[in-house]
This record gives C-alpha cells, structure tokens and sequence, in this order.
C-alpha cells in the first residue's frame, strides 16, 4: 500500500519545467509545498533557479527522498523519464504525468509492474506559448485533471493524489480509463488542433491573405488560437493519439459535408437546424448544471468496486472534488452532469 506521508504535504519533485511542469512546479512551490524541480536542459535550470526555484543539477538529486514526482516534458521522452525516476525514488513514492495521451504509457508501466505507485494524469488547460518562461502559477487552476486509477495496489495512490490535487489547484479530477480518456481528449483537444491548423492554413495560401488577417475577428482567433502552438507538441500529441484522432476527424468531416450540402442546395432550414444543433451543444460549456454525489468504500481490500465507480463518474462527464481517507474508509464527493433538458 502506497502512503504518502498521510497528514502531511508529501516533499515533491517536477521533472520537466516546461509550460505545464514548469507551471505545476510554480504552484507548489508558491503554496509552501517542499518541491525541487530538474528540466534536462541546463539554461532552463539557470533560468529556473533564478526564480528561486530549487532545481538540483541532476535528476537524481532532484527526486531523491521525494514522496510525489510529476513526470512532464515531451511525450516521447515519457517514458524513458518515468524509468528514470521509478529507479531513483523510493518504492513508496508516488508517480504521476502530465502527458496528453495515455494509453500507451499506461500500458508501458503495466509491463513494467509500476502501477502500484504511477498515476496517469493529464491536466487539461495549457496555451500557445511553451516552456518555463510561459509557465505561471495559475495556469492550472480549477482545471479538469484527468488521473486513471488501477484496481489493488495502486488505488491508494490516485487517493493521496486526487486529494492534493483537489486541495492545492482546485482541481475537478476526473477519473477514467486511459482508453476513454484517449477516446474523449481525441475530439475535445486533438481535432481541434488539426482544425485550427487547417483553418490558419488556408488562410496562408489565400491569394488575399493580408487582407484576410487584417480583417480576421474574433471567430478566426479562437478558432486558430492553438495553431499557434509549438508545431512538434502538436505533433507528438496527435502522432499518440492517431487511431481515435483519425476516427473522430471522420465525423467531423461528414458533419462538414453535410452543411456544405445544406448550403451548395440552398436549403435554409437544413443549415439552420445543423447550425442550431450545434449551437446547443456549445452552449452546455456555458451553463454546466451538476448533481453531487457522496459514496464510500473500505479503505482496504481490492478496491474493485470503488475503482468501478470513479471509471463511471469520468465517464459520465463528471468529476471529483473531494477525496478523504479515514482509517477504515475512504469518501469522495462526486459532482455528475444533470441529464439533458434537467
């Protein structure tokens, strides 16, 4: 059983000082947390303590002794880095990631038996702008923060996770199986990534371009705001989601063709009804209406139901605000989505 300093706030390390490790680094660091921070590149480590964040010369020093680790930087790098610090730390330290996709490293330490102590996370907030320069200590608040919890050994460390993550970002964890995640971030994040890169594309190669970006509004900076992302972040992230991104471009396409048809026929009520179909959808960001849910469980045993359960809150759209661990039990307060037209 994984027990991370029970009371306490755990002594944490970030590997990675990157936009969003850099940004979790700055937030714990400001909230009086113990953390040192390691980025493999030595002018960010400079960079780093400069701002008078403890950031040791090598990754060992970094997360010696710690009780919690956030793996971050490029997702190829994941997992190699996440070797690295399984075999610098304690076998009881946590271990967590920040990674965008989440079934192939999952799978990854499957087979290296370290899902007793590894979390997969994936925090969903970010910008366009990139590295320890860009990081802030807000980024990440309030931001839905997807961990997967195992069944066993492992559960009690999503525990001790979701609690610190609830407590020091305010975060809305939200928890689910690494396929379901991958599946819902395809079309949540990842399309409109190649979207906003079309989009910015075509306008690239449009033979009134200037006259195109000067009179671009709003529409077409939210709807280009992350083709400004670094290309090769992109990139990575797309190329380890391929499958699920492929599939939900799809629909996204023949959801496209059919409003091109609507418009090449002239057919006014069939483009409003696609638009206002839309529309309504949209609108759900703006007005999210949630029911809260108390449920307990054991604190010992296999933690197959319990484990079942938080898979069906994520699942469901919902997410976690709270998670207390008493001797015998452990409580979390779950915030579900109220059914359509509630």
């Amino acid at each position: 059983m994984i027990v991370v300093r029970a009371g306490a706030a755990p002594r944490a390390a970030v590997v990675g000082t990157g936009l969003i490790g850099g940004s979790v680094l700055l937030r714990l660091h400001g909230a009086g947390v113990d953390v040192a921070g390691w980025d493999p590149d030595p002018a960010t480590r400079s960079y780093a303590r400069g701002r008078g964040l403890r950031v040791p010369e090598t990754l060992d020093e970094a997360v010696a002794g710690r009780d919690l680790v956030f793996c971050c930087g490029p997702l190829p790098a994941l997992p190699d880095t996440l070797l690295r610090v399984a075999a610098a730390t304690p076998a009881d330290c946590v271990l967590t990631d920040v990674g965008s996709t989440k079934g192939a490293l999952a799978a990854f330490a499957e087979q290296r038996d370290l899902l007793d102590r590894f979390v997969p996370g994936h925090p969903m907030a970010g910008a366009e702008s990139a590295g320890l320069a860009a990081a802030t200590p807000t980024l990440l608040d309030s931001a839905a923060w997807v961990l997967c919890p195992a069944a066993g050994t492992g559960t009690p460390a999503f525990r001790r996770l979701t609690g610190l993550l609830v407590e020091l970002f305010g975060a809305r964890v939200v928890p689910m199986t690494p396929a379901d995640h991958d599946a819902a971030v395809a079309l949540a994040s990842h399309v409109p990534h190649l979207l906003a890169g079309a989009l910015a594309g075509a306008a690239d190669r449009a033979p009134l371009r200037d006259a195109v970006l000067a009179l671009a509004a709003g529409s077409f900076r939210d709807g280009t705001r992350v083709a400004a992302t670094p290309a090769a972040r992109t990139a990575n992230m797309l190329l380890g989601n391929r499958d699920r991104v492929l599939g939900e471009l799809a629909g996204v396409t023949a959801y496209l063709d059919e409003l091109a048809a609507a418009l090449r026929a002239g057919d006014a009520d069939r483009l409003t009804a696609l638009q206002a179909a839309a529309g309504a959808t949209r609108d759900l960001l703006s007005r999210p209406a949630y029911r809260t849910r108390v449920r307990d469980f054991p604190a010992g045993g296999d933690h197959t139901e319990e484990v079942a359960w938080l898979r069906e809150v994520g699942a469901a759209g919902g997410h976690l605000g709270g998670c207390h661990v008493r001797a015998d039990r452990v409580s979390y307060t779950a915030h579900l989505p109220e059914p359509s037209g509630a």
